[in-house]
């Protein structure tokens, strides 16, 4: 079928592709002499549009979130919802959106021409992205704040030094409660646990005094790196170190985007892949460490529950992870897929980067777990209870194991430096959708100004990130990765599907 024969109601012709005359250069940055589309420019390469989807989709989330919720819910058997949702929710979502993307070559507001009702779909997602990139940026802050102080031996979360101020209540082991002892006399007195031993004596239930503990690496979370307040209703003072990482992070973000998708499909080079040989490498010193079994067992082997597979809330769980990680319905996948060039196999690409996501989740357990296993092995204690989700994982408990690791510093190095990466692919997907929004609906007048585009948009925002930047700013953080993540997107999602699939017909759009 020729491309002539294909028009969507609402798009000119030239709308869709654009071919460039061979008489004619390109004159500017975001175009080339090779591309397709005169008006917006195609990827200078295949690998570059696949590395850019890759970083995309895998996120903080495959490495901090899916471990947790596969151990959570079954273990292995947590593998069988997982997959079935892949194959049956995910797949076919981010094929939608990528044929979408490309066909129309629109990004995820002026797409909705197809069907002009609908166009609040596109400005949700658009909307949704932006608040999300707000906070999103201040985790890859809180990420080159720790990669920065990991340049230090011993590392300073490894134990409760002084200097950063650990109190009374850091102790690298818990602390044994007080007993409240009813004496023969009938006086209480409260005795530790050496004296209940020596005078063999056992305390009652009910009559325990715990001692507050924290370790140091969640003291050092708490008081060093958030300087965190008792509520949010404090919100004390901008955290000035923190607020110059995220500057920095917004700085690293406007340069990838300065001229685009030509600029930014070339970090993506690096950006994209190095995770993977981190991961690697974590993996293979992880799985050489005393417990590590123990880790993967409760991960994934022997700790496998077949019977959860009977529990609603395991399916809830995998449809939601395969939901978010695949990034569908946030817009990202149609703005990244408008700059394909008209007869991309873009169905072959949506099976490549759904499996290289999904896997990445498998794997970056295996690499967790192993470190996490020899943690509780050289504590004595259950993986259950070293095991942690979210900020919890990334700067908690995973820190704290790899400062029990010869030469900590080099290994936390690494991992923070793969977290940055994970951050930021995301990070450059989600502004060039914004982009994108911006530039489809108001082309003459932005089209020639991006690059004042590009860096307008990074101060702004980088503005009203400095609000999750102060005290009390992870609570902020907490609150709007709860209600922004949440309903918005499956409404978006189901909205999509019906106009699509209904309003525009299912039949027109695979005929498309």
């Amino acid at each position: 079928m020729y491309k002539e024969e294909l028009t969507l109601p609402g798009f000119s012709q030239n709308t869709i592709q654009t071919p460039i005359p061979e008489n004619t250069a390109a004159t500017d940055d975001h175009v080339s002499d090779g591309d397709e589309n005169l008006e917006r420019g195609n990827w200078s390469s295949k690998s570059e549009y696949l590395l850019s989807m890759i970083g995309y989709a895998v996120g903080l989330g495959n490495v901090w979130r899916f471990p947790y919720l596969a151990y959570k819910n079954g273990g292995g058997a947590f593998l069988i919802p997982y997959v079935i949702m892949l194959a049956f929710a995910g797949m076919p979502l981010f094929f939608l959106e990528c044929s979408f993307g490309q066909f129309a070559s629109l990004g995820p507001v002026a797409v909705w021409k197809a069907v002009p009702i609908l166009q609040g779909v596109g400005i949700t997602m658009v909307l949704i992205s932006t608040l999300v990139t707000i906070y999103y940026n201040c985790i890859i802050a809180y990420s080159l704040f720790y990669l920065f102080a990991s340049f230090q031996s011993p590392l300073p979360w490894s134990d409760c030094f002084s200097w950063w101020g650990a109190d009374e209540a850091c102790s690298r082991t818990s602390k044994d409660p007080f007993c409240n002892l009813t004496m023969d006399n009938g006086d209480f007195e409260i005795v530790n646990s050496t004296w209940l031993q020596a005078n063999n004596v056992t305390c009652t239930n009910g009559s325990n005094i715990y001692v507050p503990h924290q370790g140091p690496s969640e003291q050092y979370w708490d008081k060093v790196a958030l300087r965190r307040t008792s509520s949010m209703d404090e919100t004390g003072q901008i955290v000035w170190y923190l607020a110059l990482c995220l500057l920095l992070a917004w700085l690293i973000v406007g340069l990838a985007l300065s001229k685009g998708i030509k600029s930014s499909g070339k970090v993506v080079y690096f950006t994209a892949t190095f995770p993977y040989v981190v991961l690697i490498i974590l993996l293979v010193r992880g799985a050489t460490l005393e417990g590590a079994y123990k880790g993967i067992e409760f991960y994934i082997g022997s700790q496998s529950d077949i019977g959860r597979l009977s529990d609603a809330e395991v399916w809830k769980d995998a449809a939601t992870q395969i939901f978010y990680s695949l990034s569908v319905a946030w817009g990202g996948l149609t703005a990244l897929s408008s700059y394909n060039k008209f007869h991309n196999n873009c169905y072959t690409d949506a099976i490549i980067i759904c499996v290289i996501n999904c896997g990445t989740s498998v794997f970056a357990g295996f690499a967790i777990f192993s470190v996490l296993g020899h943690m509780a092995h050289i504590q004595d204690k259950l993986v259950s209870e070293v095991a942690k989700s979210g900020f919890g994982l990334a700067f908690i408990a995973y820190p704290e194991a790899l400062a029990q690791l010869p030469v900590a510093p080099f290994w936390s190095i690494l991992f923070f430096f793969m977290l940055v990466t994970l951050g930021l692919d995301s990070q450059f997907a989600t502004i060039e959708t914004i982009l994108t929004a911006l530039l489809d609906q108001f082309p003459k007048f932005l089209k020639s100004k991006r690059i004042y585009l590009t860096a307008g948009i990074c101060s702004i925002f980088f503005f009203l990130g400095l609000t999750c930047v102060s005290q009390a700013g992870i609570y902020w953080i907490n609150i709007l990765d709860h209600f922004c993540g949440g309903w918005g997107i499956l409404v978006a999602a189901v909205v999509e599907l019906v106009g699509i699939s209904w309003i525009y017909g299912v039949n027109r759009f695979i005929k498309d």
